[in-house]
């Protein structure tokens, strides 16, 4: 696996854009920033550290899917740690064969730094070799967005 960083730097709190980013106020939010990596993005699941969550969306078929993940590590406004350990295929969890081998144990992880008003986020994001060019061309998206949504 490869480690793409991102970073963007937005005009709010670190408090604010970690809230707006999780969608921990208003779902939408989180919603609204991902829907660059598909326009159904969602998640369903907790936040807190230590907990199952799954990050989802249907494909063109209409059809369930994502990923199922860990919180490893979540200090609010700080630092926040995903594992990402199987796939969704409708409402089942796969969580073992070659599929998941490929990229089980993947961390995607987001740090918050607040400067005078202003808020480096940088993102670092496990991946295999065949999803590097969607990320790169993701990623910068999203993160226009989430500063889009954190400012205004």
């Amino acid at each position: 696996m490869k480690t793409l960083q991102f970073t963007v730097k937005i005009s709010a709190s670190a408090n604010k854009v970690y809230r707006t980013m999780l969608g921990l106020d208003e779902k939408r939010t989180y919603e609204y920033w991902t829907a660059a990596f598909n326009p159904t993005s969602s998640f369903e699941g907790s936040w807190e550290q230590g907990s199952k969550i799954y990050f989802v969306g249907t494909n063109e078929n209409g059809k369930k899917g994502g990923m199922v993940s860990k919180i490893e590590e979540n200090r609010p406004s700080d630092f926040v740690s995903i594992r990402h350990y199987g796939f969704l295929d409708g409402d089942n969890e796969v969580t073992s064969g070659e599929m998941v081998e490929k990229w089980s144990g993947g961390i995607e992880s987001y740090t918050f730094e607040e400067n005078e008003g202003i808020t480096k986020v940088t993102v670092n994001c496990d991946t295999v070799e065949e999803y590097i060019d969607y990320f790169n061309k993701s990623y910068p998206v999203a993160l226009e967005k989430l500063k889009e949504i954190s400012e205004g």
